[in-house]
């Protein structure tokens, strides 16, 4: 064979297994084709395995039909109560209808603009019938619900379906939040105060207490103390009595030499008295009861 015809059957060879190749697609589990022709859908595919299109003139345009997952960024909420609030939603989907998702958005990027959208306009209308105290209740469940639903009927007018719309997070702004802890702390402080001055009073209160009770403990004392040495001295005069009574003039000689002792003991007493005087009636002579 000439080397001329060897050439030329390699190169239909090669066109043949080109073409082949071409004209062969694979649809996996997790995905679902729609065949373009010249810019327009010709079939879908959702079968997985393999299939065959026309070369070069048909291409594929490949979608995922697993739930695919959405993650808003959190906005800003006015509720009935006229309270603003952050909300952060996740939103999970799955593409169910490809040609009509070719149609109206052609990729996921677009599918992720659309839905973003919805999800933010139908948050706005459905919090915004609800307080603060209903969002925050087990109520948010349904209102979850709610919110799920109407963003699913707006997405099937680009075939895809809403499984799931869950409110992650849901936050004062950051200025409310500030006036918040504001307002919260001027209530500790307030309350602080009130309980500080509760106890200075409590303090006071029982100071006072304790200082009657101190003065009335003592009084008590005092006065026990004076009955007690009224009695002592009223036993000492009768013991004095008694003994004087004994030997009065041993009793006369004893009070002499206890007034001798506290009147000339100090060194600074000086005393001008008759030598005759009964202050000195000892010094001359002890009693007749002593000399014995």
């Amino acid at each position: 064979m000439k080397p001329e015809k060897k050439i030329g059957l390699f190169v239909i060879l090669g066109i043949f297994l080109v073409s082949l190749l071409d004209s062969l697609f694979i649809v996996p589990q997790t995905g679902q084709a729609i065949v373009i022709q010249f810019g327009d859908p010709k079939r879908v595919v959702q079968e997985p395995g393999l299939h065959v299109k026309v070369p070069f003139i048909q291409r594929l345009v490949m979608y995922d039909n697993r739930l695919l997952s959405l993650d808003p960024p959190a906005k800003e909420v006015l509720l009935a109560d006229k309270k603003r609030i952050v909300v952060d939603t996740l939103l999970r989907f799955k593409i169910v209808n490809p040609l009509l998702f070719y149609q109206a958005l052609q990729t996921e990027e677009m599918a992720h603009s659309r839905l973003s959208d919805a999800s933010v306009s139908s948050l706005r209308d459905v919090l915004g019938k609800h307080d603060m105290k209903t969002v925050l209740s087990p109520r948010r469940t349904e209102i979850m619900a709610q919110i799920r639903d109407e963003v699913d009927v707006k997405a099937k007018a680009f075939g895809v379906q809403v499984i799931d719309l869950r409110i992650r997070r849901a936050d004062l702004p950051d200025e409310t939040s500030q006036a918040v802890y504001a307002r919260m702390r001027s209530e500790r402080e307030r309350e602080a105060k009130e309980f500080r001055a509760q106890g200075q009073q409590m303090n006071q209160k029982i100071k006072a207490e304790a200082d009657r009770d101190r003065v009335k403990i003592l009084a008590e004392a005092q006065k026990k103390a004076q009955i007690i040495q009224g009695q002592g001295d009223k036993q000492a005069a009768h013991i004095w009595a008694k003994a004087s009574a004994r030997d009065k003039d041993f009793y006369a000689f004893y009070r002499s030499l206890e007034a001798y002792k506290n009147s000339m003991t100090d060194g600074k007493t000086a005393m001008v008295l008759s030598p005759d005087s009964e202050f000195f009636k000892f010094f001359k002579a002890l009693p007749a009861g002593v000399r014995k």
